[in-house]
């Protein structure tokens, strides 16, 4: 009997998906001129605003350079100009944390455990792999074309530094690690906390025999914590996909948080031209002597930008067009938009809701592989930073007329590598970082406030090739899971299916979509002794702890 009712239910189910595949096929013929339409407009609405982004960049340059005609100088004025600027880095830093927050955890709950894990093996392999890649780069360019001659700190009144003793690689990795897994979440959204060397004065009875020493101590820096919040919001998002049917509320709270910031991130987009230009101007009055800036680093300044643009334009471009076989100029015209953004803002971090919008709206990816993807990248994959200090401390080396053996070179491309991933995405964490590979390999480090005269140009150069490395990333990743997210999305429209209608024992219908909790009823003549042999319930719906149930257990409420 109980069998019988089962058929007759399959029939009813599966006419009435037949006359609902009908009506949705109508609604998407109805549609479809509409979607074409709003497309049109998107395109436009994309174009309009790339070419106003461009020439802010120019009019910003333009400005800058007129500013200098004039020689403003006065600090106040600089100010002004550089305002709008300020504004538009603190909106787009404003949306940073939610933004991480809610696509890690929606990108993550729409993968599996297994999936996920593949997607973030795949971006991890190709992070490090351009990073050591861009690391080798700056050293061959940097032995190539040696840029750095002793004549140059002739008649530099850098003042002389003590050798720096606070920085130290093996703390510097343990730090990375200690932020992977904050002890405050709270805290980490606006600190990190990192080693440093006090002094301690001993006790001594006699004062003029008494020896400073240093002693290491953990403290927090203010920063906000990137790594620890990754960190913790991908194993919630990984553990609320778990869930099924009871996480389903938190992850359209999420989704739909994540909907409204990109809706912000889009009615910030219009200022951008505005504040790009403000930053370019402000930056390019304020610098000092031009001519004695070009005099001394001049080559400097070429062998990075070369490096930068070798392979930013020509590396990452055949790395994407080797694994998808798709044109790279194509991707390149879908995150023109980002890229300009890290050349005015000088912040991956700072860049990341423009890059989101263009890889999703664009170039159409995958909106699970930028979520998951596109956060991490911004915070480890920092291509150009590796090639910028690989050149960077081989100049010094170079300028003090220091011949580094093949080991240290080595020392320098792997330090380079590890730094540039535990680089802040924020301006100028290339200086920064620099400590530690000077300190590796045993050079100077006070020589480092040479190069802060041009770091203003070459960190908005290094950050744009990061952007560039953090989305051909994503789209490798969306290529090579395309198979494995099609394969997940047809299980859940499946899954879907089997569960939209469940029979009760006397034969009514429960209709799960309009119920607030999923019952299941286990007859023994139906489903067998095992619940995974039900007809209607498909088994990955089906909790462990129920497996195996029979007649013993009438109803279950989930």
């Amino acid at each position: 009997m109980c069998r019988r009712m089962t058929n007759q239910s399959t029939a009813n189910q599966s006419n009435t998906n037949k006359v609902k595949e009908k009506e949705e096929n109508q609604q998407d013929d109805n549609t479809e001129v509409a979607y074409k339409d709003a497309g049109h407009c998107s395109r436009n609405t994309h174009s309009l605003l790339l070419g106003l982004t461009v020439m802010g960049v120019v009019m910003g340059t333009v400005f800058g350079m007129l500013l200098r005609y004039m020689k403003v100088t006065d600090s106040s004025a600089l100010t002004m100009v550089s305002f709008p600027g300020e504004i538009l880095m603190r909106m787009l830093k404003m949306l940073i944390l939610p933004l991480i927050i809610s696509s890690l955890i929606t990108g993550l709950a729409g993968l599996d455990a297994k999936s996920s894990g593949r997607m973030g093996s795949r971006a991890m392999v190709y992070y490090m792999s351009t990073t050591v890649i861009a690391a080798i780069l700056g050293v061959i360019l940097v032995l190539s074309i040696h840029p750095g001659n002793p004549k140059l700190r002739g008649g530099s009144s850098t003042p002389s530094a003590p050798r720096n003793q606070e920085v130290n690689s093996l703390d510097a990795f343990l730090d990375l690690i200690r932020n992977l897994f904050p002890e405050n979440l709270v805290q980490a959204c606006i600190q990190q906390v990192q080693t440093v060397l006090k002094k301690v004065p001993p006790a001594a009875v006699n004062q003029t025999e008494a020896i400073i020493v240093s002693k290491k101590k953990l403290e927090y820096k203010w920063g906000m914590n990137v790594l620890g919040l990754i960190g913790f919001f991908i194993t919630f998002g990984i553990c609320m996909g778990r869930m099924g049917e009871r996480g389903k509320v938190m992850c359209d709270f999420f989704n739909i948080l994540n909907e409204i910031i990109m809706t912000m991130v889009s009615m910030i987009m219009w200022y951008s031209p505005i504040g790009i230009a403000s930053l370019i101007a402000g930056k390019i009055a304020a610098i000092g002597d031009l001519e004695v800036v070009a005099r001394q680093l001049g080559m400097y300044m070429v062998t990075v930008i070369v490096g930068l643009a070798i392979h930013g334009g020509l590396i990452l471009p055949a790395i994407f067009f080797v694994t998808t076989r798709k044109s790279p100029f194509t991707f390149y015209s879908g995150i023109f938009q980002a890229w300009i953004t890290a050349l005015g803002t000088a912040s991956s971090a700072g860049t990341l809701p423009v890059t989101f919008r263009c890889l999703e709206e664009n170039l159409k990816i995958d909106k699970r592989v930028t979520r998951f993807v596109l956060p991490i990248g911004a915070t480890i994959n920092m291509d150009g930073t590796a090639l910028y200090e690989a050149v960077a401390a081989i100049f010094i080396a170079q300028m003090n007329d220091i011949t580094l053996d093949g080991g240290q070179i080595i020392t320098v491309s792997m330090t380079a590598t590890l730094a540039s991933v535990g680089a802040a995405s924020i301006p100028s964490a290339g200086l920064v970082t620099m400590l530690l590979i000077l300190t590796a390999v045993g050079l100077p480090t006070q020589d480092i406030s040479l190069l802060i005269a041009v770091d203003w140009l070459l960190d908005r150069m290094r950050t744009s090739i990061n952007v560039v490395g953090d989305s051909f990333g994503a789209g490798i990743v969306d290529h090579l899971s395309k198979a494995e997210l099609a394969e997940l999305d047809a299980i859940r429209r499946r899954d879907d299916r089997l569960l939209s209608i469940i029979m009760e024992p006397d034969g009514t219908k429960v209709h799960l979509k309009n119920s607030t909790a999923i019952y299941f009823f286990f007859i023994k003549e139906c489903c067998g002794p095992d619940l995974a042999h039900a007809r209607h319930v498909h088994p990955a719906h089906i909790p462990r702890g129920m497996m195996g149930l029979g007649r013993s257990t009438p109803v279950c409420q989930i």
